[in-house]
């Protein structure tokens, strides 16, 4: 079968988590649900009515890459928090003790790895424009993992391995112009695993602070030695979602990997987050405030780009793998 038939969408209707009392279903809608229900690759989801895009990474990479910085040529004249952002890499999930894990559906996923540097980031974008102004819904599934070390702090009582203090934090986050100069906004949100002192936090926040862009650096509306973190001005611009602390499963070593599920809304018309759902937490986001830039930005007009970046805060590579990611549109 081609599990790509299906990544189209169909005219109806779905909700989820709403509560609310579902009309009598339609024809058409009746069929979409059939489709989404039977298809094991799509019915793991819960689509907005219209389905923008399904990347399944047996597939391969489905447009996602590597975050550049903006450049007139020359690589070697890039911000410093972008000029070493890693490409995404197509993985079977392999490690040293058991060989090739696989994904959760299939062999392979989408491999987000930092390198062993404090601080370092890897991300991967896939860049897309909208149409018409509304909700916007993201899900993926996914894991998070350190690589394996051996000389980890702290003792290991046979479950929990001190390991699970070598990973730092992932973020889920996009770029939004409007019309032809904007206006243009970037929600994020944020899962730290481990606080800036490598404590354990499990907790999920948003940032209070605007994205410097090339265009406020040229202008020098920066933090010249801000280099640790590019989704802020300041490293510590973040704060706590209310309700957001989460412990989600690291299974012990840094070579087991437990697929969790993560579903995004944000609205474009509204210049919002909506709601976050990861497992069985969810979080209504609709009072977090996003920031929208004063800059005009021409050449982006209805920019839509959806971002994935994983973050290390010791010496030692930590990886954000993707199975899977659908992302929806509609009322």
């Amino acid at each position: 079968m081609n599990r790509r038939l299906f990544s189209f969408g169909v005219p109806g209707a779905a909700l989820f988590a709403t509560g609310a009392a579902a009309p009598a279903a339609r024809p058409a809608e009746l069929f979409r649900g059939a489709l989404l229900e039977t298809n094991p690759s799509l019915s793991r989801f819960n689509p907005l009515r219209y389905i923008l895009f399904f990347d399944d990474f047996d597939n391969g990479h489905n447009g996602w890459c590597e975050l550049e910085a903006n450049h007139n040529g020359n690589l070697d004249d890039l911000r410093p928090a972008l000029r070493d952002m890693r490409p995404p890499q197509i993985s079977s999930c392999t490690f040293f003790d058991i060989g090739t894990h696989g994904s959760m559906d299939g062999t392979y996923a989408l491999k987000i790895a930092t390198r062993p540097r404090i601080f370092h980031t890897a991300t991967g974008i896939k860049r897309m424009t909208f149409g018409k102004p509304g909700p916007v819904q993201f899900e993926m599934w996914f894991t998070f993992k350190p690589e394996q070390t051996f000389n980890s702090e702290g003792p290991w009582d046979g479950n929990v391995s001190p390991s699970q203090l070598d990973f730092g934090d992932f973020t889920v986050s996009n770029d939004v112009c409007g019309g032809d100069g904007g206006p243009r906004f970037m929600c994020a949100l944020r899962y730290w695993n481990t606080d800036l002192d490598n404590r354990l936090a499990e907790k999920w926040a948003y940032k209070t602070s605007l994205h410097t862009t090339t265009k406020m650096d040229r202008a020098g509306q920066r933090a010249p030695s801000q280099t640790m973190d590019y989704q802020v001005q300041d490293i510590h611009d973040w704060a706590d979602i209310p309700g957001g602390r989460q412990p989600l499963c690291f299974n012990e070593v840094a070579t087991k990997i437990n697929w969790h599920y993560l579903r995004w809304v944000f609205d474009t018309r509204e210049r919002r987050n909506t709601l976050l759902q990861v497992n069985d937490l969810i979080l209504d986001l609709r009072k977090v405030p996003v920031l929208t830039y004063p800059q005009p930005y021409r050449a982006e007009s209805h920019l839509m780009n959806f971002v994935l970046d994983v973050r290390t805060h010791k010496p030692v590579r930590n990886f954000l793998f993707v199975d899977s990611a659908l992302v929806s549109f509609g009322e």
